[in-house]
């Protein structure tokens, strides 16, 4: 996702990519699109393209969008036709998983601000988020061969009825309170993906950070990323389904130490970058 949080936060010198950030319809599951911005009246196959689903400019990151859920819809139809002594849910992330938060960032970073919860809860309270390319219908083909859909996100309780108003704009399924879960305040959503698995077996994960699909990676610094991307290899593209987002995450985080002031954030960055 086209998302410029992180240089709105730590280099405002990078603003100016902010300016070629504009929006056009796209497609899902490879089919052709509708118009934008009109929310989708009934429930989809994978067939038609929903409106709503819309990107950057950049083509190859919505390539990427849906080659992920081009794959988790495959993966879906297989696990379809197998059999289970549980009922099977899939556990997805939201911004920048779900719904696109671009416009957000895109006006922080223009005006020089760093990112604040105030700002942020002003911009989601307008429950004016598009969706994320093919989110729309994966998820509405997932749930019409039988997956239960949780909605697991580390904005807060503060933020849930606005939540629910632009998850249902665009219809997707199960959005209502029992499957959106929100953060109390501990983002580490392992303690609210393992209540999940009381009750089903997670089929599968979707996410566009790293702690969106297990504790292993939470808070830890990038070698420890590293190697637990490798010891968890063969889950990628079959239960866990990873969308891209370059701009803001725990990638980044994991960088530098938390506290630093913007311009220290910066020099360390900079010392990160590998060059020959």
């Amino acid at each position: 996702m086209i998302n410029l949080r992180f240089f709105g936060e730590v280099c405002s010198s990078y603003t100016l990519l902010c300016k070629h950030v504009t929006w056009h319809g796209c497609c899902s599951f490879l089919q052709p699109a509708k118009p934008l911005n009109t929310p989708p009246a009934a429930p989809l196959s994978p067939t038609p393209a929903p409106p709503g689903e819309r990107s950057g400019n950049n083509a190859q990151q919505k390539a990427l969008c849906l080659q992920a859920y081009q794959a988790a819809a495959q993966r879906v139809e297989v696990m379809s036709h197998q059999q289970t002594l549980r009922p099977r849910a899939i556990v997805t992330d939201i911004d920048e998983t779900v719904l696109d938060n671009s416009p957000f960032s895109a006006k922080t970073a223009l005006a020089g601000h760093p990112y604040s919860q105030q700002a942020w809860e002003a911009w989601t309270a307008l429950a004016a988020c598009d969706t994320v390319p093919g989110a729309p219908s994966f998820f509405k083909y997932a749930a019409e061969k039988g997956f239960t859909i949780y909605y697991v996100t580390n904005r807060l309780e503060t933020e849930r009825a606005a939540t629910l108003k632009n998850l249902q704009r665009w219809g997707f399924p199960f959005a209502d309170n029992e499957h959106l879960i929100l953060s109390n305040g501990n983002s580490n959503k392992e303690p609210r993906r393992n209540e999940i698995a009381k009750k089903f077996e997670i089929a599968m994960l979707v996410g566009d950070n790293l702690g969106d699909f297990s504790e292993v990676f939470y808070h830890k610094s990038p070698a420890e990323r590293d190697a637990a991307v490798t010891q968890l290899q063969a889950e990628f593209g079959e239960r866990f389904i990873v969308l891209p987002n370059v701009m803001y995450g725990d990638w980044v985080t994991a960088l530098y130490p938390r506290g630093l002031t913007p311009a220290q954030v910066d020099s360390v960055m900079k010392m990160q970058v590998k060059s020959y």
